[in-house]
């Protein structure tokens, strides 16, 4: 495998990872500043400056797994499966924003949210077993995740 054939790959996984971001963007901006404005935050909801870049990194850091494991190809039988879910969890990060962005419904949101967990929580063992390199940056994903899930279920309790 070349030198550009890995660059390749790695870019593919940017761009793929970086448009489920993209599709969760576009829903986010259309009441973020409006709707969301409105509704009860619990006192450590996190400022909205802090957002972009905490996201930015955890997408590139999901990518880069992604492409680690995607490296070890010879193990295709971990692999394959891996990367499948991989893939689920990222319809299930832009389905997140536009169902709570979007649709406005925090309550199904917070269901999203609770099968993003569950895959980020499987993705991230099966890439720990294949790359250890990939499993801890998935782990910072996983924690965050976590953190939002908590959020999501605190925003739906105080406004329900």
């Amino acid at each position: 495998m070349t030198i550009r054939f890995k660059i390749a790959a790695l870019m593919g996984f940017l761009l793929v990872t970086f448009s489920a971001a993209a599709i969760g963007g576009y829903a986010t901006t259309t009441s973020v500043s409006t709707w969301f404005l409105t509704l009860q935050k619990p006192s450590w909801n996190p400022p909205a400056w802090v957002l972009g870049p905490v996201w930015s990194v955890l997408y590139a850091a999901m990518a880069v797994a992604a492409w680690l494991v995607w490296m070890m190809k010879e193990r295709g039988a971990e692999v394959r499966p891996a990367l499948t879910i991989y893939f689920v969890q990222l319809v299930f990060n832009a389905a997140w924003s536009v169902i709570f962005f979007g649709l406005r419904r925090p309550d199904l949101a917070l269901f999203d949210i609770g099968l993003l967990w569950l895959a980020i929580a499987i993705c991230t063992a099966m890439f720990y077993r294949i790359s250890r390199s990939a499993g801890w940056l998935m782990l910072l994903y996983f924690a965050w995740a976590s953190f939002a899930s908590a959020l999501n279920h605190s925003i739906w309790s105080l406004n329900r």
